[in-house]
């Protein structure tokens, strides 16, 4: 191998040699550093060294026309020096050319493994290609900054939606970066979504029926011309069941002897039972549907659950002057009952089926009656004497401010 000692100027006019489809050239200022000139002209900077097998390897830099002598020598030193420590540069090349980008990820490898351990897999699909896909679906994974989430997800709040939306994108791609160094996909290490902060969510939607609202839609159900409305309505408030829960329930699904009611599939995936009170006994008695359907709401003209109850609930809740109350506040109520009668929230947990407890908090509505019941428990500990006196206590006058505006305004003067 010719030696050379690599300037601007010999590299420019360092030719192959007449011959020859290529000529290798060793700069004898950086040791490893090679010139590589072909018949036709092109020049390659490489690096050359011995690999920890003893094999000789050379590890290509680039055109010598667009990286500058300089640069090629710095990483001349860098990747030999790696080579010293035991690094094998190929094997990170080879990483990278691995690493997927995060379409290939998704189609390839999370929606088959959505589809057999996520019910709510189809949910994904649609957050992933109308969220995710557009900013960050051919981009590889490596390539994928926290920065670009967080421009996913506050861009999300910025464009109108909620902020629970906005929070759910932001759970996926934390799931699909989980999964993605879960199953050592080549290239990650690191979760980029880890540091992006959830977006507060406000509740104020909650809505829960008085026993003065339910009276009045039940008024309205009985005339309702669904003949299942009533008894469906009644069954996910003495319930707290989904709406689909109670769609599809079956009778094989009710234990009389042991009373209970299993739900064998839930949002959650795993079955729930629900124990059959006095109440829930009686209108289950009742329902026509006993010993002539395998479903306890099956519609008459199908034979089948429901599809869809829409129609009928809407006109019942407003003809009920109830036009805000959604079916799934149903559920909602049932959890304001059991709170309300006393009920811990940890039953209230149970019952409902949630995961976690902090789920069940924003159902376990309390009334003014039963924080006013609260309170006034206190007075059952503390004695009050009516007849003491502290002698005479001085007020001093009137101030022009409000003591409102007092208070406010020392707090700012604190700040």
């Amino acid at each position: 191998m010719p030696k050379l000692c690599f300037t601007k100027r010999a590299v420019q006019a360092a030719r192959c040699e007449d011959g020859k489809k290529r000529t290798v050239y060793a700069d004898t200022t950086v040791a490893g550093l090679t010139l590589e000139v072909r018949e036709t002209g092109g020049k390659t900077y490489y690096v050359r060294y011995t690999d920890q097998y003893g094999a000789q390897r050379n590890y290509k830099i680039g055109d010598a026309t667009s990286v500058a002598l300089n640069v090629a020598r710095d990483l001349t030193v860098d990747i030999r020096s790696k080579v010293a420590a035991g690094e094998d540069p190929f094997a990170e090349k080879d990483e990278k050319r691995a690493t997927p980008t995060l379409d290939a990820f998704f189609e390839g490898q999370y929606i088959p493994f959505a589809q057999s351990n996520k019910k709510s897999w189809k949910n994904d699909v649609y957050r992933y290609k109308h969220h995710i896909q557009p900013p960050l679906g051919s981009r590889r994974l490596d390539t994928i900054t926290t920065a670009d989430i967080v421009t996913i997800h506050n861009g999300l709040k910025r464009n109108g939606y909620a902020e629970g939306t906005a929070n759910q994108v932001l759970f996926l791609i934390r799931h699909l970066f989980n999964l993605v160094i879960k199953w050592k996909i080549a290239g990650i290490t690191q979760n980029p979504a880890t540091e992006v902060g959830l977006l507060r969510e406000n509740h104020k939607r909650e809505r829960f029926l008085s026993k003065e609202e339910v009276a009045r839609l039940n008024d309205a159900l009985k005339v309702s011309s669904n003949p299942f409305l009533y008894y469906i309505v009644s069954f996910l408030l003495l319930t707290g069941a989904r709406k689909q829960e109670a769609l599809r329930a079956a009778w094989d699904d009710f234990d009389f002897e042991q009373a209970f009611w299993l739900i064998p599939e839930t949002k959650s995936g795993r079955p729930r039972a629900i124990p059959i009170s006095d109440h829930l006994r009686q209108l289950i008695d009742s329902l026509p549907s006993r010993g002539k359907s395998d479903w306890l709401f099956p519609n008459p003209k199908t034979g089948l659950p429901y599809a869809s109850i829409f129609f009928a609930w809407d006109t019942a809740r407003k003809q009920a002057g109830l036009a805000n109350v959604r079916l799934h506040d149903l559920r909602h109520s049932f959890a304001s009952f059991l709170v309300n009668s006393g009920r811990s929230i940890y039953e209230v947990q149970k019952l409902l089926g949630h995961a976690h407890i902090s789920t069940t908090e924003r159902y376990a509505h309390l009334s003014n009656q039963t924080l006013a019941s609260a309170v006034s428990a206190a007075g059952d500990f503390v004695e009050l004497d009516e007849n003491h006196k502290w002698g005479n206590i001085h007020i001093g006058p009137k101030r022009a401010l409000s003591p409102r505006t007092v208070i406010k305004s020392q707090v700012m003067e604190e700040r």
